[in-house]
């Protein structure tokens, strides 16, 4: 049996009705969806192994977690910038985005590459991967320097007034990942958001206040101190 097809029918066997519901309610788009979990995503995926040809098969099925699967068994190291450009174009979810972001894109060496270019483009769900790259790098990239961070506040600070829900909620969560990461930029995160507090947009309004709330609170402090 080919083994893409074998797959499939295994994401099948833990598909479910209320599952995809779910997952509408949330804002998902589910025209492809089967309703699995990424619990049971995850668990296919240990079974399956790294495999970045078959991961590039999946992707090709359009079926909505056989993508999220192809995120988790690709090999970051054979990943292209031409492959990159080409998963960004299909994201039509916010969890696909954030999935490929956590689970391959971050771990790649063009990720602080394309989260900038994909901060300009116009697209929801590319500038949404955009700075889901910068959060995401800023959670799981531990050897990456300051600096680089740093140069990200600036253009968190121009994308904060896209007022568009899954871009704003993408802005605020590298605001405050980078803001986590530890001391000496959470004190550059947290005087970003109050420049962003002062810009006359209610998108921008949010972000630093939602960030400020948590970069401020005690849990953050006492972590970083």
């Amino acid at each position: 049996m080919d083994q893409v097809k074998e797959i499939l029918d295994h994401l099948g066997k833990y598909a479910s009705k209320k599952n995809k519901a779910g997952m509408a309610r949330f804002g998902i788009d589910t025209e492809y969806a089967l309703g699995v979990s990424v619990t049971n995503i995850r668990r296919i995926a240990k079974e399956v192994g790294n495999d970045h040809k078959l991961a590039e098969r999946l992707w090709k099925t359009k079926i909505h977690e056989a993508r999220i699967l192809a995120s988790i068994i690709d090999k970051p190291g054979e990943v292209t910038e031409a492959q990159m450009e080409a998963w960004v174009k299909d994201f039509n979810s916010w969890d696909l985005c954030d999935q490929c972001c956590m689970n391959l894109f971050d771990r790649t060496p063009f990720a602080f590459k394309k989260a900038v270019e994909w901060s300009r483009r116009k697209e929801e769900f590319i500038k949404r991967a955009g700075f889901a790259l910068m959060a995401t790098s800023a959670l799981h990239n531990k050897e990456t320097n300051d600096s680089d961070f740093a140069k990200l506040l600036p253009i968190i600070k121009r994308g904060s007034t896209d007022e568009r829900n899954f871009v704003k909620k993408a802005v605020n969560w590298a605001l405050r990942q980078i803001g986590k990461r530890n001391k000496n930029l959470n004190k550059e995160a947290i005087a970003m958001a109050k420049e962003i507090e002062k810009i006359d947009s209610k998108a921008a309004r949010w972000v630093a206040k939602d960030a400020l709330r948590e970069l401020q609170g005690e849990a953050v402090q006492k972590r970083l101190k």
